[in-house]
This record gives structure tokens, sequence and C-alpha cells, in this order.
């Protein structure tokens, strides 16, 4: 197998007497979709922002293709490749779908209007990579607002495939969404695997995980307890390792 696109070496992270992260390592290759399951308060949305740039670890290691980087602002990660499709979204709901596709990387005009941003080119390319994802929004100029949640976390998704170069890291991308809503974005994780990203999702979906990814990592008290492949595992299996740190 090649190299990892990314790998994570014994990160620790604390705020305060809290211990979030202990020790903790993972690697995923491209066109990879590693699961990220673990209790409440077992540090996997810590593990994230470590990589998301969002947190600085005390301890450890980030590294991209083999090269150690550093992480100081959710601005490195995205030079870097990194996107990352948050649990509340991030999204803007008084700007329409383009502006929030687009946020922090507006088109401009060159060179007679620089610094216009060109609107109309925005939401030609905002419409072409949601038909390229098949997403169904009716219009990239409604205002996020205005659109379901399951639309509203398929434009947070489709920023990811536009953007995201290397990796993508998904915080509960399904959480709180109807059945038909969840299958749209277990649809997208699939196309970002198949387009060859490498994909973290972190899920408390147990048949979400063994239907979207090939292995897991399971988070503990703040420490990595299992890395396996999903070959034969169960439900229960999952639950097994989240609730003792084994499985029979």
């Amino acid at each position: 197998m090649t190299d990892p696109v990314l790998e994570v070496r014994n990160i620790e992270k604390s705020f305060g007497a809290v211990q979030a992260l202990r020790q903790v390592s993972l690697s995923v290759h491209a066109g990879e979709v590693l699961g990220l399951i673990g209790d409440n308060g077992a540090g996997k949305s810590t593990l994230v922002k470590c990589v998301a740039g969002i947190i600085k670890p005390d301890e450890g290691e980030i590294l991209i293709h083999g090269e150690k980087i550093e992480l100081t602002s959710p601005r490195d990660a995205h030079e870097r490749g990194i996107e990352t499709v948050h649990q509340d979204l991030a999204l803007i709901d008084t700007l329409d779908v383009t502006g929030n596709i687009f946020l922090n990387r507006e088109l401009t005009r060159q060179p007679r209007f620089a610094g216009w941003m060109d609107k109309r080119r925005m939401h030609r390319e905002a419409r072409q990579i949601l038909e390229g994802l098949h997403i169904n929004i009716p219009s990239v100029r409604h205002p996020i607002e205005k659109l379901s949640g399951g639309q509203r976390q398929a434009v947070a998704v489709g920023r990811s495939v536009a953007w995201g170069r290397r990796i993508v890291l998904m915080d509960e991308p399904s959480a709180a969404l109807g059945v038909e809503q969840s299958r749209l974005v277990m649809e997208l994780i699939k196309t970002l695997r198949d387009r060859g990203l490498a994909v973290v999702l972190i899920s408390h979906n147990m048949q979400e995980v063994l239907d979207a990814c090939s292995r897991v990592l399971v988070l503990r008290h703040g420490a990595a307890v299992a890395d396996i492949a999903l070959d034969g595992v169960t439900t229960r299996d999952l639950v097994q390792l989240i609730t003792t740190g084994a499985m029979n």
C-alpha cells in the first residue's frame, strides 16, 4: 500500500487538568474512509480540530505525505488541502449557496475590475460543483437559511469536495438528519472516496460507519484502544469496543 496521505503521531492535548488526547496516532490513505468512533468525551472532535488547524496539540506530529507540517490556523489546513465539515456546518445563513461555497475564496474580476467579485462566474462554478455531486438545490442564489437540513449539509459537503485536495474531515455529518437526507450524505462520502480523497468520519451511527468505512479507530478516554479493518465486524462489536475497549 502507498504511504498514508495523513498521519497523526502521538498527539497529546490537555485543557487545564483534563487530558483530552493521550498519545493518539492514526493514518489514512487516499481513497479510504476511516471511521473515528468513541463515546462522548472520548476526544474525537478534539483530534479532528487538531488536524483542522483549530486547536494546537501540546505534543505529537502531523504529517501530509510523510512531510511534517505545522498547523497554526484553519487557513494553514486549507492551504494543505485539508477541509472540514463541522457538526455545526459553519455556514452563514444570510449568504446564498454560492457565497457559502466560495466563502474566503471569492473570485474577482481581472484586471480591469480588480477587487470586484465575479459573481456570475461564482454562480456558474457553484452550480457545476453541486451538479457534479448530484446535489439538488433549487438555486445557488437561495439563502442558506431557506434550505432544508439535508440541503444545508449537502452544501457543506459540496464545499469540502470543491476545495479539499487531499483530506476531508467530517464531524457527525448526518447528525439530526432524516433517513433520506442521511442517505444523500453517505453517497457524498463515497463520492469523496471514489475521487481519491482521504476521509476521516466521526459518527455515533454504527451502521453508518460500517456502510461508509473500511477501517475504524476507536478512542476511549482520550486514548486509541483499537485500529481495525471492518471486514466481518458487526455493530455489536463496535459498541463493545466503545464501551469496554475490547471486542470478543
